[in-house]
Parts: C-alpha cells; structure tokens; sequence
C-alpha cells in the first residue's frame, strides 16, 4: 500500500449516514485482510490521497497535449490498451 508521508499532526474524520450494507461491505475486507475497520479505512483513504483525483489528472494530460503538441491517433490508443491485457 503506498504510504503517503504526513507532515504536522494526524486527523480524525467522521463519516455519518454510511449504508449499512457498504459498512458491511467494507467491514467484511477489512476482516479478510486481517484488519480493524479503522486501519482498512485509514489505509485505504492514504492511498485514495496519494493518487491524482480525475480532474487533476485531465488537467495534467491537456496541459501536456498543449505544450508538446502531441496527440495519439484512435488506433495508437486501442493498440496499446490491447498491448497491457493479457
């Protein structure tokens, strides 16, 4: 899991009005990984954090698309999708 340094003191957060089968859910992979619900969700909120939200990462690809004026045909983008899978 990527540990995403924290600088000054931790914080606590409160989640109300949680669905009672999403807390089943997410109490249910916290026990399948040997884990509190606490330390699931505190993992697994560290990593959300430690990844670009989808605007940023839009914003980051046009700005790069801009400066260096590169731009990836249909075909290009389908080929290297087929080229990850297995």
């Amino acid at each position: 899991m990527h540990n995403m340094h924290i600088a000054g003191m931790a914080k606590s957060i409160t989640i109300r009005d949680v669905p009672e089968e999403a807390h089943q859910e997410l109490a249910a992979r916290a026990a399948r990984s040997g884990q509190s619900l606490q330390e699931y969700l505190r993992g697994e909120l560290i990593e959300l954090a430690g990844k670009p939200d989808v605007a940023s990462l839009l914003a980051r690809v046009s700005e790069r698309k801009r400066r260096t004026g590169q731009r990836l045909s249909r075909e290009a983008i389908l080929g290297h999708r087929k080229a990850d899978r297995p």
